[in-house]
């Protein structure tokens, strides 16, 4: 896809951080713009920032029927969609042995079948409408690295990066006229440690229990000062563009997350046993 002017994007998370930025620098380039997020008031301010003609949707990604019903009214509202970011994600941490189920059940809820959703209301509208097009589904570079206590958000966004694959592979093998492509970010200035806020009461912790977990305590203290000296959603936003045009499927990080991941891929080629490498500039 390599025209943007007149188009149509929709991108979930759109409220703050990464998706935010996705919406402005869509709206810039001339493109309508869905915007969908689970937070009604903090998408509403988003929506008053862009100079684009915008739809906002208040939307629950991990409900099938609300992601379906946010693809009915954009093709209702501006008729095809050409572009498609699968970007609202959360985040906890904690020892995978001591973490509740109600974390796992959360984090999968949004970051896997957030996706899943997206893909099966939105892909086949998109391949029958026959015009350029293109999915970008928002994993990270956790997606290709393994790092103790945050093995949930790990987990969930390895799976992002396998189905993306697949996505990828099924849609040449169909000769769509979509293409795909998976964003990798490192550490961003983004609310990604706030994201309990939208955590569902169903699926709430045990505060108690997240208190005393030390393992926990440390890594959202960590994520939380990552993502203060995080990088500019901005800069994410102009990776993604470069990408759509460049037909590129792996967006990746530019710094020492790229050396983690490498790590790994050589523990891999050599079938030897992980090796902990934190990323370290």
């Amino acid at each position: 896809m390599k025209d943007f002017e007149g188009r149509t994007a929709v991108v979930t998370g759109a409220a703050s951080g990464i998706g935010r930025a996705l919406c402005a620098k869509f709206g810039a380039l001339g493109m309508n713009v869905v915007m969908a997020d689970i937070e009604a008031g903090a998408l509403e301010a988003a929506e008053r920032e862009i100079d684009a003609p915008t739809l906002a949707v208040e939307t629950d990604v991990s409900d099938a029927d609300a992601v379906e019903s946010l693809a009915v009214r954009s093709f209702d509202h501006f008729g095809p969609v050409h572009l498609l970011c699968n970007n609202a994600g959360v985040f906890t941490g904690g020892s995978i042995w001591d973490a509740p189920l109600s974390d796992y059940q959360w984090l999968m809820n949004v970051n896997v079948w957030g996706v899943v959703h997206g893909i099966r209301s939105f892909v086949p509208r998109m391949i029958e409408h026959g015009e350029p097009a293109h999915v970008v589904n928002t994993s990270s570079m956790a997606g290709l690295t393994a790092m103790p206590y945050a093995g949930i958000y790990h987990m969930t966004k390895h799976a992002v990066i396998g189905l993306s694959e697949c996505l990828y592979h099924e849609l040449r093998l169909a000769n769509a006229q979509v293409n795909a492509s998976v964003l990798c970010p490192e550490m961003i200035a983004t609310r990604i440690h706030h994201a309990e806020r939208n955590r569902p009461a169903g699926l709430a912790g045990d505060p108690a229990s997240a208190a005393g977990n030390v393992a926990r305590e440390l890594v959202h203290k960590a994520i939380a000062e990552g993502v203060e000296s995080g990088i500019p959603p901005a800069r994410i936003a102009d990776r993604v563009v470069a990408a759509i045009r460049d037909e590129r499927f792996y967006i990746l990080a530019e710094d020492a997350w790229r050396d983690t991941c490498n790590g790994r891929l050589d523990d891999v080629r050599a079938a030897r046993n992980p090796t902990l490498r934190p990323p370290v500039e």
